[in-house]
């Protein structure tokens, strides 16, 4: 009998393990692929994933992978460019873009190393129900063979935006909206070392240095282009990168693509019920949105933080969880909800023209560029973003 199972051990529930067991829980930990393996993700860590991790402790491993410190953002957009860097998040200036075979075995072990007992390789079929709730899951062997049961007072979900946990507990959606956009990108020798962003009427570009001197060059589209995308994705991503980011293209022809093409057209954007009797969903299986802000990573190592925190010492009382489930629900809807409003803007690839007017009234200020890099960070609030300052120079840029 286990206090915790959780499902899946990668941005998500490897650190929400490895905080139960600190806490001092017995927490069985499921995943289905073998470790090491890598996994479709844009890397970025923003500052304040960046500071969860070194919270945990996990911060000197990551930097030790040799993913180069990232610690300047260049946007350009119609005639405008931005470049600065967020605020630091408790001290931690920089963000960084691991690779995720490098990212996911660093927070596995970490778990591992705070008493968590972890299987790879194994899949989850189906939840255990006792009046109602649930108090267990059903393990099946990825290579076949016969299914194990193991019980626990708590089963967490972090299994991915197909969440097998949220299909077998039907949690509904509460929130829904189109997906937008689909996404396709490679990584690429001999590159500058520099975080940026391109955007155009319906493309944006991205280059995220990583590991080994590769840089992750990606391309998002509208998903109605999809199905012309996916047929010739190497030059659909070529083409995008030479319309929207031609220095980036130029650049390219100094160097090499180091893998294939990766992508996908199924970016939803949603927050499915967070938790109910016995079960609980983090990461990408409670809320899932469009890539093309970045945010996965960070908001996972937030719902994880803010899950653990919730539930403290309240896990052997079956009431007192209840009430940390339903706060937690509560608060991870009110905390990220911000930053899903804001990938939708992004995801429609079509900036209006009073954004691009704040663009260019920000572009004429260091403080406020940094302020806007922060607000995108998640280092400062959505809701502080819009300064006297920055308004009275948005007024100046349209009387211009």
């Amino acid at each position: 009998m286990y206090d915790v199972i959780v499902v899946g051990a990668r941005a998500a529930g490897a650190p929400a393990a490895m905080l139960l067991a600190r806490a001092g829980y017995r927490v069985l930990m499921l995943e289905r692929a073998r470790f090491p393996k890598d996994t479709l993700s844009t890397l970025y860590i923003h500052q304040p994933g960046v500071a969860q991790l070194d919270r945990w402790g996990v911060l000197p491993d990551v930097v030790n992978t040799g993913a180069p410190a990232l610690d300047n953002v260049r946007y350009t957009i119609d005639d405008i460019r931005l470049e600065g860097c967020s605020w630091p998040a408790d001290g931690n200036a920089a963000s960084y873009a691991p690779r995720r075979y490098l990212l996911d075995s660093i927070l596995a072990q970490a778990a591992v190393d705070a008493g968590v007992e972890f299987r790879d390789n194994c899949s989850v079929n189906d939840l255990v129900w006792e009046d109602d709730r649930v108090v267990g899951v059903r393990i099946g062997s990825i290579r076949g063979g016969g299914q194990t049961v193991e019980r626990a007072r708590l089963v967490i979900g972090a299994d991915g935006m197909r969440s097998t946990v949220a299909a077998k507990v039907e949690a509904p959606l509460v929130i829904e909206d189109p997906s937008l956009t689909c996404a396709y990108y490679t990584y690429w020798s001999g590159l500058p070392q520099q975080f940026r962003l391109f955007e155009a009427p319906g493309r944006w570009v991205g280059t995220v240095p990583t590991n080994d001197g590769a840089t992750l060059v990606a391309g998002y589209f509208p998903q109605s282009e999809f199905g012309t995308v996916r047929g010739d994705a190497l030059n659909a991503l070529l083409d995008c990168v030479a319309q929207t980011a031609p220095e980036v293209r130029e650049q390219m022809a100094g160097g090499s693509r180091l893998e294939r093409v990766h992508g996908t057209g199924d970016q939803r954007n949603f927050f499915r019920q967070a938790a109910g009797p016995g079960w609980a969903l983090i990461g990408d299986a409670g809320h899932h949105k469009d890539s093309i802000t970045a945010r996965g990573i960070t908001d996972g190592f937030f719902q994880s933080q803010l899950l653990a925190d919730c539930i403290g010492d309240s896990l052997q009382d079956p009431d007192r969880l209840e009430a940390a489930l339903e706060s937690f629900a509560i608060q991870r809807t009110e905390a990220l909800m911000p930053y899903y409003r804001s990938t939708l803007k992004t995801g429609r690839l079509s900036a209006p023209a009073h954004q691009l007017d704040m663009l260019r009234a920000i572009s004429t200020s260091p403080e406020l560029t940094s302020r806007y890099f922060s607000t995108m960070s998640g280092v400062c609030p959505v809701d502080e973003f819009l300064t006297p300052e920055l308004l009275e120079l948005m007024a100046d840029q349209v009387a211009a």
